[in-house]
């Protein structure tokens, strides 16, 4: 491990623990809900974490850039940038439901440097960074080794690409073959593949916020991050998370294997 990475590692994942913390103080709280230009909802829980991962990184990095959910974009020419989902799952944390994250990933240009993913409400962190291996709570940790669709656990954050009909039919042909199908995943569904206790998690939607941190994750556990077009990337709008066993298998039954 190079001294950058373990510092930038170190770096994300305690801007991930000290802005997620913040956005527990409010969960369960019955906080009021704002709807967005783009119909999401957001909190002042999402705002006041933002916030609070901004200020730490403009008092240590001051040259670099900021690319954040809710605030936008600081210093788009800087070499380096700090990417923030202050709440991923907003919708959960509105609903009093534990399964949601704080994520803070560093990257030159699309090349993700290190990645980090805080659970405040179950106090569970995973940190990566490339070559430097993806830590689960200060240990490391690896994607399954399942290779059985019909031994599988594949996840979703919901079911809302079913309206394409061709990803659609491919979601429930992948279904039907595996031995559990579950949704309400968000960040989650990444944790637990790269913590092996699922195999693969899919989003048809993914905002640059919502991947980058995860990327490194998946990869550093063994695990295979594409976009649906099998882009190794997480600027691509959407994501395929898998273990390596299960990787051109699922992403064939998905049509998402020509370039993964």
């Amino acid at each position: 491990m190079t001294t950058e990475a373990q510092g930038l590692m170190q770096a994300a994942a305690e801007v991930a623990r000290k802005s997620g913390d913040v956005a527990l103080e409010f969960f369960r709280r019955g906080v009021t809900v704002d709807i967005k230009g783009d119909g999401t909802p957001v909190t002042v829980a999402d705002r006041t974490s933002e916030q609070t991962a901004r200020d730490w990184i403009e008092a240590r990095f001051p040259q670099d850039g900021i690319l954040g959910e809710e605030f936008g974009e600081t210093r788009p020419g800087a070499r380096r940038r700090w990417i923030l989902d202050p709440i991923d799952g907003t919708k959960t944390f509105i609903r009093g439901v534990p399964l949601w994250g704080t994520l803070v990933a560093v990257a030159e240009g699309e090349r993700i440097l290190a990645g980090a993913a805080y659970f405040p409400a179950v106090n569970d962190l995973l940190v990566a960074a490339p070559g430097a291996g993806c830590f689960w709570n200060d240990k490391r940790t690896q994607v399954s080794s399942v290779a059985q669709l019909s031994q599988a656990v594949v996840l979703s954050t919901d079911e809302r690409f079913l309206q394409f009909p061709e990803r659609g039919k491919a979601w429930r042909e992948l279904a039907a073959k595996v031995s559990m199908d579950r949704t309400w995943g968000d960040c989650y569904g990444y944790l637990l593949v790269a913590t092996g206790r699922a195999e693969v998690m899919v989003d048809e939607l993914l905002s640059p916020w919502d991947a980058a941190a995860l990327q490194p994750i998946i990869e550093e556990a063994g695990g295979v991050f594409t976009d649906w077009a099998g882009a190794r990337t997480s600027f691509g709008g959407n994501g395929i998370a898998t273990n390596a066993a299960l990787s051109s298998q699922v992403r064939e039954l998905l049509g998402a294997n020509k370039r993964a």
